[in-house]
């Protein structure tokens, strides 16, 4: 089984070290799948270059473009390219995450590979970086490399959510088993479900003396650990590889993950818009900042990118 066909790496404009592009071959090599290096760059410096004209403008422009894709060709000569089907683009833009969505809507990518890298203090907060764009507006699998190596036999770690009001968190959980599988046998690896639930509320407790919370908390447990099973016995995996526990999932998951040694997080991310997506985020990225290993983000099937061609 193939994990993916057509692969879109995105390079890192001022470093030797790609990981993207160390895990895409990799990916490439297992999958027989086609790389794309993408390479957005912006000086605003040309923009306003008044003195110049248009003609001029372009010129430069297409110089710096060409500088680029010369120093990827240059890039490539470290790499053991033999066998594997490889193109590159360099587009100007002054938005990377729309180059980057723009691209891989055109070159019908089933996956974004990127390179992640810590975010200090509010940063991700006041000034939303790429990743996290992705994680938001992305058509497609986003997989955000970190250091963590990929062994065989090792363990890809899938956080879904069970108990679900509506249908499309069934849509969602199948579609977040199925990638975990995927790339779960093109890595001869083994699945493991994840399952955080919330614990009984502090205020319930304390307004409501005669309140059980040890048996409603064994009652919920009961109820996820149930849900939990049914789901995973549509993809025949066993409950020693079933996990559910008490807490919030931006704990629970990183928690899991490093108890595994897991090689890979996969779950899912809906799209955020506005203030909310500035303050909030999703579990998606609380999650990346606290593991050490890749995660690769899953949208709903219904999922439609904000960013059109």
């Amino acid at each position: 089984m193939s994990c993916v066909n057509n692969i879109l790496v995105v390079l890192d404009a001022d470093k030797q070290q790609q990981k993207a592009l160390n895990r895409a071959m990799h990916l490439a090599r297992i999958s027989q799948a086609s790389i794309t290096l993408l390479l957005s760059i912006y000086d605003f410096s040309y923009e306003m270059t008044t003195m110049l004209a248009a003609e001029e403008r372009d010129a430069m422009r297409d110089s710096l473009i060409n500088d680029r894709k010369a120093w990827i060709q240059d890039l490539l000569e470290d790499y053991n390219t033999r066998d594997l089907d490889i193109s590159m683009k360099v587009v100007w833009h002054h938005r990377p995450y729309e180059a980057i969505i723009e691209t891989a809507l055109a070159g019908e990518h089933d996956i974004i590979v990127k390179a992640t890298h810590p975010h200090e203090g509010l940063a991700h907060i006041l000034f939303t970086p790429t990743d996290w764009h992705l994680l938001r507006k992305a058509p497609c699998l986003v997989l955000l490399v970190k250091e963590h190596q990929w062994p065989e036999h090792g363990k890809v770690l899938a956080a879904i959510h069970t108990t679900g009001e509506h249908e499309h968190h069934d849509s969602l959980n199948a579609r977040i088993t199925e990638a975990a599988q995927r790339f779960a046998n093109c890595l001869h690896s083994e699945v493991h479900l994840v399952n955080a639930y919330p614990g009984a509320p502090v205020t319930i407790a304390a307004e409501i003396p005669e309140f059980d919370t040890a048996n409603y908390r064994e009652v919920i447990a009961d109820n996820h650990k149930v849900a939990l099973a049914e789901h995973a016995e549509r993809f025949a995996i066993p409950a020693a590889q079933q996990h559910v526990r008490e807490g919030l999932p931006e704990q629970i998951i990183p928690q899991l993950a490093e108890e595994l040694d897991a090689e890979l997080v996969v779950l899912g991310t809906i799209g955020r818009t506005g203030f909310s997506a500035a303050l909030l985020g999703n579990t998606a990225e609380h999650v990346i900042e606290q593991i050490n290993c890749d995660l690769l983000a899953v949208k709903p099937a219904s999922f439609e990118s904000p960013v059109k061609l």
